[in-house]
């Protein structure tokens, strides 16, 4: 006899109404629900829109555990860490600090015996002088024939010996620079960690062995002399050689020598030669080698002829032909004065001056 609360057939298969029971276990909660893949309608939807009983819901987005959002947040802030310390390395920082030292630069006078000697032309002069068989120009500094060091490459050698080349030829042969118009074409080729150096030789110039414009280039006093000729005789020697891994050294020593007449002067003036030997030491780091650029460490000049009564810190003011020094020359030296170069001054020999 079936259960109360069995159908009046019975329960199929013979079993009973308590087999329900066994679903018991089962929680139909309300994540449970939200989580069905199929919905059904309910009955005024299926009334007024006539769909079926039931309808497909779409997928859940399950967004990101917290704990995973947490890790991720973690990984990016560690990632992020890293890169700023990286950045900030005191030692990728030392690496990349340069020291550049100033330039230290000694320019000296050379006064004549006596008269100066002068020609018709400048042709004559060189002629009978020691310049007789120099080379003109640029021609007149050769490149030497180059070759890698331990740290340097032979293209980074050819490069320092190009750059300390170009340097001597735009501060040396230059009319305009010669002449005092320009400074720009050398001031282009000067590292920039010196430029507020080279600006205030220019802007200031003092005496005290760093900040004379004539220990950077060559230029005469254009209210005095002008060129009588611009081939300029030129002969020396370039060298270079590494001075530790990060540094190349390139040696300059070449004399220069100039036909010049008074300022103003018609052609027919006689010319006299003046003669300029500078001693160069260029450094390049591997900064420079890339910007093409240098550092000037030593500029040593001997430059004549002069009066030592002259001050030869901004230009040049050479004897010319038929003049002689001046009686007197500087007032001292003060031994206590560490960076006083003003009292340095030399006597021209007489084989240095043209036979006429």
């Amino acid at each position: 006899m079936a259960g109360p609360g069995d159908p009046p057939e019975g329960t199929p298969d013979g079993t009973s109404g308590n087999a329900e029971d066994e679903y018991r276990s089962v929680v139909f909660d309300e994540s449970f629900v939200r989580a069905a893949r199929i919905q059904e309608y309910s009955a005024e939807e299926r009334l007024s829109d006539h769909a079926p009983a039931v309808r497909r819901r779409p997928p859940l987005r399950r967004g990101l555990s917290r704990q995973a959002l947490i890790l991720v947040l973690l990984i990016a802030v560690a990632f992020g860490t890293a890169v700023y310390m990286g950045l900030r390395s005191p030692y990728q920082n030392q690496a990349l600090r340069r020291s550049v030292e100033p330039l230290r630069m000694t320019v000296i006078p050379l006064s004549p015996q006596g008269v100066v000697p002068g020609a018709a032309t400048p042709e004559a002069l060189f002629a009978h002088s020691p310049a007789a068989q120099f080379r003109i120009g640029a021609e007149g500094i050769p490149l030497p024939a180059s070759r890698r060091t331990a740290h340097f490459s032979d293209s980074q050698v050819v490069t320092a010996l190009t750059t300390a080349k170009d340097y001597l030829v735009h501060s040396s042969l230059y009319p305009e620079v010669l002449t005092g118009q320009q400074v720009r074409p050398v001031r282009a080729l000067v590292d920039a960690d010196q430029l507020d150096q080279f600006d205030e030789s220019f802007s200031r110039p003092t005496a005290d062995g760093r900040h004379a414009p004539t220990g950077w280039l060559v230029r005469f006093d254009p209210a005095r002399v002008q060129l009588a000729d611009t081939r300029i005789r030129v002969q020396g020697t370039l060298s270079a050689a590494e001075t530790d891994s990060a540094t190349l050294e390139v040696t300059a020593d070449h004399t220069f020598v100039y036909a010049l007449r008074p300022t103003g002067a018609q052609t027919g003036a006689e010319a006299s030669l003046f003669t300029v030997r500078r001693e160069l030491h260029f450094r390049f780091d591997r900064v420079d080698l890339r910007t093409h650029q240098l550092q000037l460490s030593v500029s040593y000049v001997q430059a004549g002829p002069l009066s030592c009564a002259e001050d030869s810190t901004n230009h040049l003011r050479p004897l010319l032909a038929g003049q002689t020094a001046k009686a007197g020359g500087p007032a001292g030296t003060d031994p206590y004065a560490t960076d006083d170069a003003t009292a340095l001054c030399g006597a021209l020999a007489t084989s240095a001056q043209p036979k006429v």
